[in-house]
């Protein structure tokens, strides 16, 4: 098998990055042979993919992890950030979510547990709204709590709600964990929350996120919810300089 896929790659190279270019007539042999053997054993191609495939995955985990560690001013140590658990945790995650996401609304009790348990976590909160204009509208309330210093209850009372995040939710969501209504609804609109939003978009553009909700642990990024001990495991790879 060997063999045969590097005179499959050599048939693919260009022929400037050959160290000399096939004839025709080799060209035609080697055709030959690769027909031949994949008669024989049909499972060389899809071995064959299936190391492409791994390979692929392989290349965009080192560019993932190369790009955590360029942003990681950015990513873990932005003060302008909201922080859940211990501010002086020794094991920071970042939390890239979208508060009318359904699966962020499923991670969130994983995260609450994992908080309550290990006092070393501390969670960076990225607002990433994705969804639409209420998820916009969303982000930008909670941009704008954090001038009242509750950002962090008005986060989870949104992450726990199960309705639309219209105007008249976000209010009474609002209210209910103790913001000015009238001063939060005039701040939603100030550049400076708009411009903390788009920074957020960009730098999950810079990491490859895809959707929400992505957490960045240690050195790794995690696409999706998951479950308590999967988060365990993470935090202890983290913690141990293996994640």
């Amino acid at each position: 098998m060997p063999r045969i896929l590097l005179l499959l790659l050599a048939l693919l190279l260009p022929a400037p990055l050959a160290a000399q270019p096939f004839t025709p007539d080799q060209r035609a042999e080697i055709l030959s042979i690769l027909r031949d053997a994949l008669r024989t054993d049909p499972s060389i191609l899809r071995d064959a993919l299936a190391g492409l495939d791994a390979a692929d995955r392989r290349d965009r985990e080192q560019a993932r992890t190369a790009a955590i560690e360029r942003l990681g001013d950015a990513l873990f140590r932005d003060a302008a950030d909201p922080i859940k658990g211990n501010p002086r945790g020794d094991v920071t995650i970042v939390e890239f979510f979208d508060a009318q996401c359904g699966f962020c609304k499923q991670l969130h009790p994983a995260m609450e547990a994992l908080i309550r348990r290990d006092p070393g976590v501390r969670v960076v909160l990225k607002d990433l709204p994705v969804l639409g204009p209420n998820s916009q509208l969303a982000a930008r309330a909670l941009v704008a709590a954090q001038r009242q210093g509750r950002y962090v209850p008005l986060y989870d009372a949104l992450l726990e709600m199960r309705t639309p995040l219209t105007e008249p939710a976000l209010r009474q969501a609002a209210e209910r964990v103790g913001l000015d209504w009238a001063r939060l609804r005039r701040e939603m609109d100030e550049p400076a929350v708009q411009r903390r939003i788009e920074a957020n978009l960009r730098l999950a553009a810079e990491l490859g996120v895809e959707g929400t909700p992505a957490l960045v642990i240690g050195r790794t990024l995690v696409p999706g919810a998951v479950d308590l001990p999967t988060l365990q495991r993470l935090v202890a790879e983290a913690r141990a300089g293996r994640g």
